[in-house]
């Protein structure tokens, strides 16, 4: 039986019960934070966790705990769980309100909630033979930057890529791509790996900061620069980033096929790096 976490108290997933007055459910106050489990140990904690407090400041709500304690946490839920590969979820709300008003009381106390995923994506069969992304508008809210739990854009986009036989969709603004659904987007160029600058409009993404940082290590270029799909159409390779899949190649956008169609070796040499790199570092 899967152990999550609940303001405090360890217990059973399934009795691990929120209100209906949460903030979280009624205004979509919360934000959230998703770190990958590799050989039992946190990958990228560091930047995980210094995203959490960011996230958290941006929209007015403080953690309960530490940083250092809701580490603490996750590594409890690792070991209870007996987790070896997959994810640990975490979400912090505004908490019960039960006046449901705009303006929350002063003293409401916030809801912090993890839990496990068992999910294996070192060895993931996408990851050998690349995923399909399907690009659409960007219909989300302009302050992408924070992790917010507010999703339903991303699920609506996930949902019309599924339709249309792909595994991730790409967000476009103005003809830009803009990111993932639920990943950064990278595109390969003779100029190295291209990817969009950090601000408002995307989230900044852990999973391809550490690349990016290991692509340079590695004497590949990177550049933070919008790109057009029609750019990504005509790219040598694409691919995503995020903590559940790590480095994933793109052989198909819409119905357009990239490059020969199969992972290429710029996205298979940062995958292995950054798999390294996790296994080396996690705590």
């Amino acid at each position: 039986m899967s152990i999550a976490y609940l303001n405090g108290e360890y217990l059973p997933l399934a009795d691990a019960h929120v209100s209906v007055l949460d903030r979280g459910f009624l205004f979509a106050e919360g934000i959230y934070e998703v770190a990958a489990v590799i050989d039992g140990r946190l990958v990228d904690s560091a930047s995980h966790l210094a995203r959490l407090e960011r996230s958290a400041s941006a929209i007015g709500l403080s953690l309960p705990i530490g940083l250092a304690a809701v580490e603490a946490v996750q590594k409890q839920l690792i070991a209870r769980n007996g987790l070896n590969e997959g994810l640990v979820y975490l979400q912090l709300t505004g908490g019960v309100d039960a006046a449901r008003d705009f303006l929350p009381a002063p003293d409401l106390a916030p809801t912090l909630v993890l839990f496990v995923a068992d999910k294996p994506f070192v060895d993931s069969p996408a990851a050998r033979t690349g995923i399909a992304v399907a690009t659409m508008p960007d219909l989300r809210w302009a302050r992408r930057d924070i992790k917010s739990t507010g999703l339903l854009a991303q699920a609506m986009a996930k949902r019309a890529a599924a339709d249309a036989g792909c595994q991730e969709a790409w967000m476009v603004e103005d003809g830009f791509v803009t990111e993932g659904a639920s990943s950064t987007a990278f595109i390969v160029t003779d100029e190295g790996i291209v990817t969009r600058p950090y601000s408002q409009a995307v989230l900044a993404g852990c999973t391809g900061a550490a690349l990016g940082i290991l692509a340079t290590e590695d004497g590949i270029p990177l550049v933070r620069r919008t790109f057009t799909v029609a750019e990504a159409l005509g790219a040598k390779e694409a691919f995503i980033t995020s903590a559940s899949t790590l480095c994933q190649s793109v052989v198909r956008i819409d119905d357009h096929r990239i490059g020969d169609g199969t992972p290429g070796p710029v996205a298979t040499r940062l995958r292995a790096l950054y798999i390294d790199f996790a296994r080396r570092t996690a705590v």
